[in-house]
């Protein structure tokens, strides 16, 4: 059965999206997409070079003609974010991602699509296989674990590379030019909980909010979107409040530290005549949800369901375990905790309460903050710790990573700016983003660079929304191939 990309403009850089897509290409699991973009390069004769982490950099001739023009860095990752719907069977292992065209969008099926950042690398090495492209030397710089920890960019050897100017093709929006991001780090922690069985005369039940849209936890974190985690620990609460004894075996929500939790479950335990009422109160809550987020997840729903009596549920959490638990989850914080004092409408400092997970003798926590201000990186995570300290939590870190200080006065920038005005007539969106680029890390690692972000308009990063928009692509493509033209 044909791909119903392979009809799509530019022809060239859905025909290796296409190629991309079929990859299995988790976070930390790149060998299978690494090995597919060294095989192309090496078909065309192009010198690969690879750094001990896994990044790439492949070298790409001028065109003719061209070749003592500056050399110009092309740079994408090469993973993905894996979320999908709980109903929908995929294997992010072993399974590429089923695509559908939707007018002017590709959408997948139940799960991301991996656009971020499958369109910037696909884009890269069309650029590179068009002849009507004309250009200076190219080098493609496509890193790995972008999206778990900017791992390639953080363990990149510089010597790799020889270019200073930095096209970062990883941001998604049409019509703007990014020149600054967001810094960031994560904040994980254990909360050892013991447990007792579950009294006579009780029964299991499984909560389920669901239906909730998630999203970057960077990009979508101002749109105020529900936290399932959040909506779940609140069921929980107002069922005590109302006087329902609720004992807990299990909550589990979330997956990835950059995502907006979508679903929440949880494993509870209650007399069997306090079922009807504790429904009730779920009822209520759901109420209250819409009341609250129907502009932003109108599909959420909270649903009650009895479950089978074994032994897995009959082990609840001490009654003293419980609540700390809901404490510490009604407790830490979520969302934009700031706004920027210089760029109107940028989020500056912003907190994700992202995955909370059941295990045998505890729970583990990750939450993950950013901001643009690196002293209010650091307040946001020492007061997420005091949070978990203060429940009896032992906190680890990952290392942070910089943001990137905009430059309005970047020569980069300004030819960026320039050329699209020409193309276009009309002058792009100068801006900087509340999520982590690898640009502030890569400035670091090679001296005197001069970056600049752009991509086109793609959606629902980071969960089964996601979806690019084709006409942005053609229009990205012809933005980006018109300033290679330029600086060569």
């Amino acid at each position: 059965m044909s791909s119903p990309l392979l009809d799509l403009e530019p022809r060239l850089l859905w025909q290796h999206f296409d190629g991309i897509r079929q990859i299995p290409r988790p976070s930390k699991h790149e060998e299978k997409i690494s090995e597919h973009v060294e095989n192309w390069a090496s078909e065309r004769g192009f010198e690969v070079r690879k750094d001990e982490a896994g990044s790439m950099v492949i070298s790409v001739p001028a065109t003719e003609g061209r070749e003592n023009a500056e050399t110009i860095i092309l740079q994408g990752h090469l993973d993905m974010v894996c979320e999908k719907n709980s109903d929908v069977d995929h294997d992010f292992m072993t399974q590429g991602i089923e695509v559908e065209v939707d007018d002017d969008w590709v959408r997948a099926k139940g799960t991301t699509l991996g656009a971020d950042n499958g369109i910037g690398l696909a884009a890269a090495m069309a650029f590179a296989d068009d002849p009507e492209v004309v250009h200076g030397p190219l080098e493609i710089l496509a890193t790995v674990d972008e999206e778990t920890g900017l791992t390639g960019a953080k363990m990149l050897d510089p010597s790799i590379l020889s270019g200073k100017i930095l096209l970062n093709l990883d941001t998604e929006e049409d019509g703007a030019i990014y020149m600054g991001c967001a810094g960031g780090a994560d904040t994980d922690a254990f909360m050892r909980a013991s447990r007792r069985r579950g009294l006579l005369g009780s029964v299991p039940v499984k909560l389920a909010v669901r239906g909730l849209r998630g999203g970057h936890s960077g990009l979508n974190i101002i749109e105020n979107r529900g936290n399932a985690i959040k909506l779940a620990t609140r069921v929980i609460q107002a069922a005590l409040y109302a006087g329902i004894d609720v004992d807990v075996v299990s909550i589990d929500g979330g997956s990835k530290h950059n995502a907006i939790p979508r679903e929440c479950f949880a494993v509870c335990r209650l007399d069997k005549g306090a079922l009807d009422e504790f429904r009730g109160v779920a009822a209520a809550c759901a109420t209250d949800f819409h009341e609250e987020f129907d502009a932003t997840d109108p599909d959420l729903e909270v649903v009650v369901e009895e479950m089978d009596d074994d032994e897995a549920t009959r082990r609840v959490l001490n009654i003293h375990a419980r609540d700390r638990l809901l404490r510490l989850l009604d407790s830490l914080p979520h969302g934009v905790l700031s706004m920027s004092r210089e760029v109107p409408g940028l989020v500056e400092t912003s907190t994700n309460l992202a995955v909370v997970e059941t295990q045998e003798d505890g729970l583990k926590f990750v939450t993950s903050h950013r901001s643009s201000v690196m002293p209010a990186l650091f307040a946001v995570r020492r007061s997420v710790t005091s949070t978990f300290r203060q429940a009896g939590a032992s906190v680890s870190y990952d290392e942070h990573y910089p943001g990137w200080k905009p430059n309005p006065e970047s020569p980069i920038l300004k030819r960026t700016a320039d050329v699209y005005e020409r193309v276009f007539g009309e002058q792009p969106e100068i801006k900087a983003i509340h999520a982590g680029l690898e640009c502030g890390l890569l400035l670091e690692k090679v001296p005197g660079m001069d970056a600049v972000s752009i991509g086109p308009q793609i959606e629902g990063a980071h969960s089964p929304e996601e979806c690019v928009q084709i006409s942005s692509v053609a229009k990205f493509y012809k933005h980006v191939a018109a300033l290679l033209e330029d600086l060569a």
